[in-house]
């Protein structure tokens, strides 16, 4: 198994063993994701589409050039600064006159 993906996946089989279709109906978690995919809760069906969007960008060749978009959690920092890209967009200056302190 491929470890870049292996945090999302490790999330997806927690998800789905507390899932009342692993817990309650006693079915698989394997039977709940083929079978009853839209009965489980959504933050089961969201890692789910996580792990497979990660698992088709090892194989997607584009990706492997260009590297994996960056998560949402991360901060979007300007090169060599301190000060995020959208504030200084937004505040109105242009990045490039701001002097990182």
């Amino acid at each position: 198994m491929v470890s870049s993906c292996q945090p999302i996946r490790d999330d997806l089989a927690a998800c789905l063993l507390a899932s009342d279709c692993v817990v309650k109906e006693g079915n698989s978690p394997k039977d709940c994701l083929q079978s009853h995919l839209r009965d489980l809760p959504m933050d089961c069906q969201h890692l789910y589409k996580s792990y497979v969007e990660c698992r088709r960008g090892l194989l997607d060749m584009r990706k492997r050039f260009r590297g994996m978009a960056p998560t949402p959690g991360r901060s979007n920092l300007a090169p060599g600064s301190t000060t995020n890209v959208e504030t200084a967009a937004s505040s109105g200056t242009d990045a490039s006159q701001q002097v990182p302190p």
